[in-house]
């Protein structure tokens, strides 16, 4: 039986979003580990795609940060199931932000009319990643130390490059709806996922700062002095952010559901770049003075010929000082 030519007119064109954090948009490396910052941080090219029927496959462990979702209408997991059913579909477009060759393999078995972000093509000594049109600059920036180093551009700037579009300021989209009432004046955003150890500033500059604060009569949460819940599900961590009026924070997770969630936030950088991140007028980013020649290095480890890490360079003091101007006191 055929639709008639109304019903056709009623059909919303069909996108899949391929995006697990296994591998970053800007980083070349490929870990089992969801990056769950940088699954979140693309929620921004949705509203691309508000139109449309928006299908997004995932870890399910990213599922938290992506139901509710008011412009995604599916959420897959990444598995064998998900593969079988996408491959009798048909998309008007896929965007496939993985940089593993496997994932490449598999997505090339689905049909889709336009395909953005990467693919992998046959040569002489085996597969290889490659970009489709659009995508170039993204896959540079993430293989090449040097264009890492010198690139201006956030990543919702290459994001919305990498399908053809240019970014007008569109914000993050978080489903979840926090239950917890703002409580606190700061909230210290202590640790950082197991894929990043080196961007985590030292816990005796985080005792420094909440003693700074604690003199000056102000309520103070922390990441790493709550209980288990916050640092084992998601959504009691969003609630735990939405706690506070300013959020100190590592370069992580908790860093972008903070900007989403409209905080103050500071956040704090060393081996990777600031200039990537949009804090959407709600805060800024800080870093070491630039006497690290290194910065940003992307690297999970220091080898640095310094007697320091560059995040220990970051002084409490400095800190403080600008969060008590986030939080305008001073």
């Amino acid at each position: 039986m055929f639709m008639d030519d109304s019903k056709l007119e009623e059909r919303r064109k069909k996108v899949l979003i391929l995006k697990t954090g296994y591998s970053e948009l800007l980083d070349h490396r490929f870990d089992m580990n969801s990056s769950l910052g940088d699954v979140f941080r693309t929620t921004p090219l949705l509203h691309a795609y508000k139109e449309y029927h928006v299908t997004w496959v995932t870890d399910p462990k990213a599922f938290p940060l992506l139901r509710n979702n008011p412009f995604i209408d599916r959420l897959l997991p990444l598995d064998w199931l998900t593969a079988k059913q996408l491959s009798r579909e048909d998309f008007d477009v896929f965007i496939n932000l993985e940089k593993h060759l496997g994932i490449c393999v598999l997505a090339s078995e689905i049909s889709a009319l336009t395909r953005y972000g990467f693919g992998f093509r046959n040569g002489e000594y085996g597969l290889s990643i490659r970009a489709h049109d659009m995508a170039t600059e993204a896959l540079d920036i993430s293989t090449k130390p040097g264009t890492k180093k010198t690139n201006e551009k956030t990543i919702q700037d290459l994001l919305f490059e990498v399908v053809g579009k240019k970014w007008n300021g569109e914000e993050y989209v978080l489903g979840y709806k926090p239950k917890s009432k703002q409580i606190y004046d700061v909230g210290l955003n202590t640790l950082v996922g197991t894929k990043w150890p080196t961007k985590a500033w030292p816990n005796y500059c985080w005792d420094t700062l909440e003693s700074l604060f604690e003199m000056e009569g102000l309520k103070i949460t922390r990441q790493d002095k709550v209980g288990r819940e916050v640092l084992e599900d998601l959504d009691t961590y969003m609630d735990w952010i939405n706690s506070s009026k300013v959020i100190v924070t590592n370069d992580s997770l908790g860093m972008h559901l903070a900007i989403a969630l409209k905080k103050k936030v500071l956040g704090l950088f060393g081996p990777t770049p600031v200039t990537e991140v949009y804090f959407y007028n709600c805060g800024k980013g800080i870093r070491p003075e630039d006497k690290y020649g290194c910065m940003p290095c992307m690297s999970t480890s220091c080898e640095a010929p310094y007697k320091t890490t560059c995040l220990r360079a970051v002084e409490p003091r400095e800190v403080f000082s600008e969060t008590m101007k986030l939080l305008g006191t001073k």
